[in-house]
């Protein structure tokens, strides 16, 4: 692996031998790796404080090296983690429905349960953490500790940790390019099928597109006969825009009314042909298009040729594009023998944003008063005219209230933008004294994001309704506000002529107006102090152990912060944004141990239990609470070792979350009622359906029978109310178990596999809970757990003025505690490192997982959920019942040609609708159940890496990532069942096919 291992190395090697870091399969990894330990510095262990040199850990560790990261080509450490099996795959740094940070979720059991690390330290604030912080070139190792670690590392570790191990105290001058495009073959499908029946064209055939770009440069040098070393390091990253639409199976997204009706494509209600939709009159409420041939008529949306119906996605982002800076530098200085002063600083900016349609707002998005248009415009046909004036057709003086949703093809995209940016800066001294028996490690960090939310701008109302006000005047349509000096500088909108192209009109609707910009910035300081003792330099020792017993004592002090400013454009488009700012601090405690009992002996190679506690004070909270471990590993013989472990840990409420429950406020959007009236997917334009709910469900969220299927349940544009916030929050605990064997056999060289099995089980959990969440849970089971976040008004209405900060007339969303989740399984790792004499070498890593259990019981009185294997409603994306990687490298007697073949897997996903009882996932109703797509089957992909040195100071790559070009899964229904993109897929599978890869590698 070595050949490898160079490629993203940014330090020179040595001859140090290799340490252990804790989990036997991970040290074998790394074992073969020519560089391991290049810096010389301490080993970071990941899940303990204690310094010794051969820790070993009774939770496994997953450990990804720099050598796979080359392998894969990574551009963003987000693909990297996203390829273990313990991961629950997500894509934020791409798809169009993110903010653009990258967050790793573990267990499926959240963000905020995963705690992320950079060296041992927290990367930042909980939850509004970036990974992408993070150089890919500058990761020496990723390691995943599986099950709680609060005990060590605090509050948030209650699915695992995830620990960046990066590369320092490098020498020389390295670059390191890569560059990689996706070359994919767009094949006819349901999909591309359904495209046709609704008019939009589909990608057919081979298209290379998607390139990305990463250049990184790494220099450092050695002072001071060595004793000082300083390097710093700067980093490029980019990506192309790859649309929906250049994805066959996501031309247009894909809806299903019925569990055998075929595929039918969302329409847009904004057209190129301009829709208009009378507000009064004997055609009050029927969505019109201007008849595409220019007659002068209106047709009824989706009736006529191209231009009267629309796909309301395909320029959003498959791919979002990217520009992202990152630079830094690393210090360490032995200022004598006993003090080693080191430091760090990261920083970077990330800039990328959404495509979207340049349009006109409909009149709901400023208010509630329609736009108007004059009954003598005279860009009105009669007939045009007639219908939205009636007998006051041609008079003037007289207007007509109508929405006008104008799609300007012709005119270019707008932008929703996200810039994240932010920095890290760590500062410590560490050492050993009192004849090396005690080390100690004091540092602080400092941690600093801000991340801007840029909105689309908005066409301003009063612009809209003045260029609908228009005259005759000498012949030539005129605005009557330049006519009477009012706006001297309005432009006519023929807004009743198909494909309308004129830019000076649409310079004038947008001229000026700029989106809405919200800006977090969450902050967190940490000071942390450990001093670890080996007490067998005491004598503190068993009698039949080598080790004395090792001990750490630390204490910690956490000041966290985050707040949240708004513009003013952003309150006049959203009619809120109060500023917020919430503060938090956290003092704490910790004690470990390590006592090894017996080693060595003929008896028993190896007994040894570990323990810890932790003590954490929260200033918003009234009561101290604590956390712990006991650990214990035994090998009878050195082949075989036992391990085991159970931990407590805890994770308080966040300072955003536990702000923002106290924080109420009322605002619309997020949903239907789903027990009025439904629009028909497959006929948007006629009459509504029967809701899918029974009466006796609709009952259930307080909606007298008699007006089940009610018109008068409507919202306007079907956009309830919601209320934010409003539940007291308290500490979630979880209960961490994991039973495992290493195996090692002597008589076969080179081979470590682990098996072990864990359990988290999490009680009083912090969740957050959408509209829909208390919505479906109260349909279903009626119970008054999520029976409590429905308030309808005294009509059956879910719907109230924001404004007014009604008691009734809403559904809740937002933080609160929920009752019992589980996440149960088995992980299998295995390293094999073999000599193959005259052809060279092989290297075989394997990790998967086994999922037995992953869900949630939401009250006593509930039958618990397990979605193991289960994605839809009630499950979200969940986790695929049996997942793995296993990779194989060859390598050439002369380390200079490598060739890695990756063979991914995911076990098949049937809908939950398809769920039988015993898994305690909520009944659906038969109609969503889907004959033809009934879940996802297994999938395998194939990934084929090519390392060889050109010379000594070059080293070239080439992969090709999916190389069979498996398209994703098609998910009908994926945006409104899952909240998911509106790719017709769901995460987990390589989105955009094949991938290519070229990289070089420099040292200079």
């Amino acid at each position: 692996m070595a050949a490898l291992m160079a490629a993203p190395a940014a330090a020179q090697t040595n001859d140090n031998p290799p340490v252990s870091i804790g989990d036997p399969v991970a040290s074998a990894k790394l074992a073969d790796e020519s560089d391991q330990d290049a810096a010389g510095g301490p080993i970071v262990v990941t899940g303990t404080r204690i310094v010794r040199p051969n820790n070993r850990s009774a939770a496994p560790i997953v450990t990804t090296t720099a050598a796979e990261i080359a392998a894969q080509g990574a551009t963003t450490i987000e693909e990297v983690t996203n390829r273990l099996p313990q991961v629950q795959v997500n894509s934020e740094q791409n798809f169009s429905d993110s903010e653009g940070r990258q967050r790793i979720k573990l267990r499926s059991l959240g963000y905020e349960r995963t705690l992320m690390l950079i060296d041992g330290l927290r990367i930042g604030l909980p939850n509004s953490v970036d990974v992408g912080i993070i150089p890919n070139a500058l990761v020496d190792r990723i390691d995943v500790l599986t099950g709680g670690a609060s005990s060590v590392y605090g509050s948030d570790a209650v699915a695992g940790v995830v620990n960046f191990v990066m590369k320092k105290n490098f020498t020389g001058i390295r670059i390191d390019g890569n560059y990689s495009f996706f070359n994919h073959n767009n094949r006819s499908s349901a999909v591309t099928d359904a495209a046709e029946r609704a008019g939009f064209n589909a990608p057919l055939g081979m298209k290379n597109d998607g390139g990305r770009a990463d250049v990184s440069i790494a220099a450092g040098t050695n002072l001071f006969d060595g004793r000082v070393n300083i390097s710093a390091f700067a980093d490029y990253r980019q990506s192309s825009l790859v649309r929906l639409r250049d994805r066959a199976n996501a031309t247009c997204e894909v809806v299903t009314s019925s569990r055998t009706s075929p595929l039918a494509c969302s329409r847009a209600t904004f057209t190129p042909a301009g829709t208009i939709i009378p507000q009064s009159g004997a055609s009050a409420g029927q969505v019109l298009v201007n008849n595409p041939n220019g007659n002068g008529t209106f047709i009824p949306i989706n009736s006529g040729g191209p231009g009267s119906s629309a796909n309301p996605y395909d320029d959003w982002a498959f791919q979002r594009p990217f520009h992202r800076v990152n630079a830094g530098g690393f210090l360490t200085a032995q200022l004598d023998d006993h003090i080693e002063l080191y430091s760090n600083v990261l920083w970077y900016r990330d800039k990328s944003y959404n495509t979207q349609l340049n349009r006109t707002f409909n009149f709901g998005a400023y208010g509630t008063t329609p736009f108007q248009v004059n009954c003598d415009n005279p860009f009105l046909s009669a007939s045009q005219a007639q219908t939205l004036c009636g007998p006051n057709a041609g008079l003037a003086g007289q207007y007509a209230p109508i929405d006008v949703r104008y799609r300007f093809d012709s005119q270019p995209l707008v932008r929703q933008e996200y810039i994240n940016a932010g920095y890290r800066i760590v500062a410590g001294l560490r050492g050993r004294v009192l004849d090396n028996a005690w080390s100690y490690d004091v540092a602080g960090m400092l941690s600093r994001a801000q991340l801007d939310t840029i909105d689309l701008p908005r066409a301003r109302y009063a612009s809209i309704n003045r260029s609908l006000d228009v005259v005759n005047v000498n012949g030539r349509p005129t605005c009557r506000s330049v006519v009477n000096g009012t706006d001297p500088a309005c432009v006519p909108f023929n807004a009743f002529a198909p494909f309308n192209n004129d830019s000076a009109l649409n310079n004038y609707l947008f001229g000026g107006a700029t989106g809405g910009i919200a800006k977090r910035i969450p902050r967190l300081m940490q000071f942390l102090g450990t001093v670890s003792g080996d007490l067998g330099k005491y004598g503190i020792t068993s009698p039949f152990a080598e080790q004395g017993i090792a001990i750490a004592i630390g204490a910690e002090y956490r000041d966290e912060m985050d707040r949240t400013d708004y513009n003013e454009v952003f309150r006049q488009n959203n009619s809120s944004g109060a500023n917020v700012r919430a503060t938090q601090n956290i003092l704490e405690g910790n004690i470990e141990i390590q006592a090894p009992l017996v080693e060595r002996q003929s008896w028993t190679h190896l007994l040894q239990l570990n323990g810890g506690y932790r003590l954490s004070k929260y200033n918003r909270l009234d009561d101290k609470f604590g956390t712990w471990k006991i650990e214990g590993i035994w090998a009878p013989v050195e082949d075989i070792t036992f391990r085991a472990s159970i931990n407590k840990s805890q994770a308080a409420p966040g300072v955003g979350a536990a702000a923002n429950a106290s924080n109420i406020f009322w605002n619309q959007g997020f949903y239907a009622d789903p027990c009025a009236p439904q629009i028909n997917a497959s006929n948007p334009n006629g009459p509504r359906v029967a809701p899918s709910w029974t009466p006796q469900q609709c009952a259930n969220t307080g909606l007298p029978t008699n007006l089940y299927n009610s018109a008068t349940l409507i919202c306007p544009n079907d956009a309830c109310t919601v209320r934010e916030g409003g539940f007291a929050l308290r500490p979630e605990t979880a209960y961490g178990k994991t039973f495992g064997v290493v195996l090692r056999p002597r008589f076969v060289p080179g081979l470590t596999v682990s098996v072990d099995r864990w359990l988290i089980d999490l009680e009083d959990q912090l969740e957050f809970f959408n509209p829909l969440d208390w919505l479906n849970g109260c349909l279903t089971t009626g119970n008054d757990y999520y029976c409590r976040g429905i308030k309808r008004n005294a009509d059956g209405t879910l719907s109230s003025s924001p404004t007014t900060s009604p008691a009734t007339g809403w559904v809740s969303r937002g933080s609160t505690n929920g009752y019992k989740s589980k996440s149960h399984g088995w992980d299998f790792q295995g390293q094999y490192n073999v000599g193959l004499g005259g052809v060279g070498s092989l290297d075989m890593s394997f990790n998967g997982t086994l999922m037995t259990l992953v869900g949630s019981q939401g009250a006593p009185t509930i039958t618990p959920r397990d979605c193991t294997g289960y994605f839809g409603s009630g499950c979200g994306e969940s986790m695929p019942t049996w997942a793995h990687q296993f990779r194989t490298t060859w390598m050439a007697p002369s380390r200079i040609v490598s060739v890695s073949l990756n063979w991914r897997h995911r076990s098949g996903m049937p809908m939950t609708a398809y769920a039988p009882a015993s898994t305690g996932i909520p009944a659906l109703p038969e109609a969503d159940k889907r004959d033809a797509y009934p879940g996802i089957k297994a999938y395998d992909w194939f990934d084929l890496a090519l390392t060889f040195d050109i010379n000594k100071r070059m080293t070239f790559r080439l992969a090709a990532n999916n190389i069979f070009d498996r398209d994703p899964p098609i998910v009908p229904d994926s945006r409104s069942r899952i909240g998911l993109l509106r790719g017709n897929t769901i995460m987990g599978y390589d989105l955009l096919g094949r991938q290519l890869v070229a990289g070089v590698s420099l040292r200079l």
